[in-house]
């Protein structure tokens, strides 16, 4: 009796070209529906956190109003919500758990008061994506609108 090579045992045979062939296009199938859902979800949740941490900033500002009676004004800017300021009385800080973070693209927060677009209160903005203040992809504070 003589086994054919053709007739290698089930255990021995590798995939088949057509096999490997649909798996692929399986694969490419599933890659074609799911990558395009995620390609835009880094930017919005880089937009959510810059909003969420404007939000964040704008509870200690009203915390630091309080105590003091005013918001913070000058160079110092949010750097007073972490550490006392030498001219203002009542400041009960830090009113932030931690130094003041960078937005998610990695520039600072942009802090005005008074505030241009808000005489009254103050103006707080990341320039957003594109790095460029008062365009229209701004991430701004509820009083302020972007330009």
């Amino acid at each position: 009796m003589t086994i054919r090579p053709s007739r290698l045992p089930r255990s021995r045979r590798g995939f088949t070209l057509v096999e490997l062939l649909l798996v692929l296009v399986i694969l490419g199938t599933l890659a074609a529906l799911v990558l395009p859902k995620f390609t835009g979800r880094t930017e919005q949740a880089r937009i959510t956190a810059a909003q969420t941490q404007i939000a964040t900033f704008g509870t200690a500002l009203d915390a630091y109003e309080v105590d003091t009676g005013s918001y913070p004004s000058g160079s110092g800017g949010l750097q007073s919500l972490v550490s006392a300021p030498s001219d203002v009385q009542g400041w009960r800080g830090p009113y932030l758990k931690s130094d003041i973070p960078v937005d998610p693209w990695g520039r600072p927060y942009l802090y005005e008061f008074p505030g241009k677009s808000n005489p009254s209160g103050y103006d707080l903005r990341s320039s957003g994506p594109d790095g460029q203040t008062n365009t229209a992809d701004d991430i701004v504070n509820g009083t302020v609108s972007s330009r």
